[in-house]
């Protein structure tokens, strides 16, 4: 699957540069190209600099409300961040009519942190303009959503949270969620903790992105996973997830693989993959709720087997019963066997539901709050209105 890749934002550009990352790395180790295209939206000219991946031109980190913001970002005002985008959005779209090879593309994916400006602001104008655009493309949404400390010590990351939520939720084909919380180590400094977290969120795409790009033979899955199955997977909210289970190089003799427990182990070895996956997904939620889902194995092709397949596939079930399930193999790792699950058509998602809960809460305060400073301001003016002015 070819993607188109936007990041807006800090905390999307970052993320999106790791795509960048995770291409170049297909083309090298594999000869395979999965993102056609990305980019960098954002308001502030000093993040845009602290990318490595994306290309360094004009149409690659896209400055956006320079007029109104003089290149120093909108200060996590959404409103501001979704007004320079509906002036500057032709930007973008200029940008991605350049790409080359921008036909071959089967989807866009744009990622934003919920809780910024730029990003949270923008990233549902832009969806909307391009989906006038490129109807016959999905447009898939990543959304980032806060730490748990940013909650709780800031009422704006809240509400900014639950408008670009319900945003991209009204124009996106799909939206991802990430929860920063769910992949924070606490014992590690800032930058090595955000580096960290932002390849943990790309990572999982990798492989099911490869799959259905291969071109040598010996790679080509029994049981494809293409790019037609992940779009009939990916409707409405959705998490993702990713396992792995390290499998020893040294080859047993062909006696021992015929032993009971050799093949008990490779059974296994699938299972905690899916485990570490579904522990991990992207988001806390209930797999009863999807109404969907899909999941890829990727190891190497001897160490694949039907009974591997078959407890995978139960698994899946047990956990998500109405859900339509796809799945595929990609004999591709070497000393490592991986699965990728995605979970899509959440019926309920508990922490969405608790921000549009605390956004309605909030709107009253900040009104509030506003209409206490008004009646200050006014006070003061009002004590000071027999002083004479310096100003002629």
């Amino acid at each position: 699957m070819k993607l188109v890749v936007v990041g807006f934002g800090q905390c999307g550009g970052r993320v999106a540069d790791e795509f960048a990352r995770l291409n170049k790395k297909a083309k090298s180790a594999r000869g395979i190209e999965i993102v056609t295209g990305c980019y960098a939206v954002n308001a502030d000219a000093a993040d845009l600099s602290g990318l490595t991946s994306i290309r360094k031109d004009y149409q690659h980190r896209i400055l956006i409300g320079s007029r109104k913001t003089g290149g120093h970002g909108v200060g996590k005002i959404n409103e501001l961040g979704a007004e320079i985008a509906r002036e500057d959005g032709d930007k973008v779209i200029d940008a991605i009519r350049t790409t080359k090879r921008f036909f071959e593309t089967d989807a866009f994916l744009f990622i934003a942190s919920s809780a910024g400006g730029t990003g949270s602001g923008a990233i549902s104008v832009v969806t909307q303009h391009i989906k006038e655009r490129y109807a016959d493309k999905p447009i898939y949404n990543l959304i980032v959503l806060p730490f748990e400390h940013e909650e709780t010590t800031e009422d704006r990351t809240v509400y900014n949270t639950a408008t670009c939520l319900k945003s991209c939720y009204s124009v996106a084909d799909a939206v991802f969620l990430v929860d920063n919380q769910r992949f924070v180590r606490k014992d590690s400094s800032i930058k090595g903790n955000i580096s960290k977290i932002n390849a943990m969120i790309a990572e999982p795409f990798y492989n099911m992105l490869c799959a259905g790009e291969e071109k040598k033979a010996k790679y080509i899955a029994t049981k494809v996973l293409d790019a037609g199955d992940i779009i009939q997977t990916l409707i409405g909210w959705t998490i993702i997830g990713y396992g792995k289970s390290e499998i020893p190089l040294i080859r047993f003799r062909r006696e021992s693989k015929r032993d009971f427990r050799a093949k008990g182990d490779e059974t296994l070895k699938a299972v905690q993959a899916m485990d570490e996956a579904i522990s991990e997904l992207s988001l806390k939620c209930n797999p009863v709720d999807s109404k969907r889902a899909l999941y890829l194995i990727s190891a190497p092709g001897k160490e694949m087997n039907m009974d591997m397949v078959k407890a995978l596939g139960d698994y899946m079930k047990d956990i998500a019963p109405e859900a339509l399930i796809r799945n595929g193999d990609y004999p591709r790792e070497r000393g490592m066997l991986d699965v990728t699950v995605i979970m899509s058509e959440l019926s309920d998602v508990e922490k969405v539901r608790n921000y549009y809960s605390q956004s309605t809460q909030l709107i009253p305060k900040f009104k509030k709050r506003q209409e206490e400073t008004e009646v200050k301001l006014r006070a003061i003016e009002d004590a000071s209105k027999d002083i004479p002015s310096l100003l002629s």
